[in-house]
């Protein structure tokens, strides 16, 4: 370190916090139970059950874990479905002021997802918002898998970044793992996948809209170290 402060830097996750998709899985969901004959379930019944690895979620759903054939099924018929309803999904309340708003007071922020990368640069890209951020990551591989070893590697790819000055903002207990990982810090998001009782077991803030998670990022940023 040369003796400078870095500037506070957040990484965003994609699915259920900037991208407000919650209808979209909750329907691809569906869709691909259907057709694996399962039955349908609720926005509540996921955020109870959902979890990653995501094979895991099923286990909760059906009662053992599928076979390697069975999730690649289950796998691919969900994001077959999940491409036909996320054409009517937007970004979240409030993303786009708040992003420039991060960017115009002098910070850096990147986006980190495990959808896949290929997909994800362009949704990015068409909502307008690509030079919001020094760096924007989607998962290469197969899916299904968490994100800490994936955040190791984001962070460690991004210049004039101290992870102790970093917040990881996302909707998942995952995101919080990951942070943790990677020496960050969290904020959880009620938005996306995870119900607010699961969400507070993860020792991470937890609020339900993004510009409270941009303040509590802003605090953790401004106090350094992760613990």
């Amino acid at each position: 370190m040369d003796g400078t402060r870095r500037a506070a830097h957040i990484v965003w996750d994609w699915n259920g916090t900037l991208f407000h998709d919650t209808d979209a899985v909750i329907g691809a969901t569906n869709s691909a139970f259907e057709e694996l004959g399962l039955a349908p379930i609720t926005l509540d019944q996921y955020r109870e059950l959902y979890c990653v690895p995501v094979p895991k979620f099923y286990e909760r759903l059906i009662g053992r874990m599928p076979t390697e054939a069975e999730w690649l099924v289950m796998d691919a018929t969900f994001h077959r479905h999940y491409t036909e309803h996320r054409v009517r999904c937007g970004l979240a309340e409030g993303a786009d002021l708040l992003l420039a708003e991060w960017q115009a007071a002098g910070h850096s922020q990147s986006i980190l997802s495990m959808f896949g990368h290929d997909e994800l640069i362009p949704l990015v890209r068409g909502f307008g918002i690509e030079a919001r951020f020094v760096r924007v990551d989607g998962r290469t591989g197969p899916s299904g898998g968490g994100k800490s070893e994936h955040m190791v590697r984001h962070l460690a790819a991004l210049r004039d970044v101290e992870p102790g000055r970093t917040v990881v903002i996302g909707d998942a207990v995952d995101d919080a793992v990951a942070a943790r990982d990677a020496g960050a810090h969290a904020v959880l998001y009620t938005g996306g996948s995870h119900s607010r009782a699961s969400l507070e077991g993860a020792g991470a803030p937890v609020v339900d809209t993004l510009a409270e998670a941009v303040a509590a990022a802003s605090e953790l940023a401004r106090g350094g170290a992760a613990g």
